[in-house]
């Protein structure tokens, strides 16, 4: 009866531990939060130079946020924000998928980090880009080119 209210109570305290470390302030006993999604994900803006923008985030699993959004034909400044305290992420454009080649991506970008890619496009349609370090864990997403606002 002692021995089934040890374990009891070491159950008790590992759940409790365990729901602690589950909290929603970002935060982490090692000092290196998590970021919290950045407000605007997603959202195509125009930049000064005419350039229209778009921020992407990855983080500790295998989806990018948002994994779809629409630009129109023309230039684009793409930013990966990796917010995942233990993975490691890339954004390369599925070759051969879309209707134009599109020469760039991001090879490597390491928890925290932060990369911009500029690049062009020209023709209407879905090009499809993929994080290959987690293509089996179906870290996928699409860019749409579209004439329609």
């Amino acid at each position: 009866m002692m021995r089934t209210k040890a374990v009891a109570v070491v159950v008790a305290v590992a759940a409790t531990l365990l729901l602690a470390g589950c909290g929603s302030d970002g935060g982490s006993s090692s000092g290196n939060p998590t970021a919290a999604p950045t407000a605007g994900l997603g959202e195509v803006t125009i930049a000064d130079d005419g350039v229209q923008e778009v921020t992407l985030q990855t983080q500790d699993d295998f989806v990018f946020t948002p994994d779809r959004f629409t630009v129109a034909p023309g230039k684009v400044r793409l930013t990966l924000v990796n917010a995942a305290r233990e993975m490691t992420h890339n954004l390369e454009f599925d070759e051969g998928e879309g209707p134009e080649p599109i020469g760039a991506g991001i090879d490597f970008l390491a928890p925290g980090q932060e990369l911009t890619i500029d690049f062009e496009v020209t023709v209407p349609g879905d090009h499809p880009f993929t994080c290959t370090f987690h293509t089996q864990q179906g870290q996928v997403g699409t860019m749409t080119v579209s004439q329609e606002p």
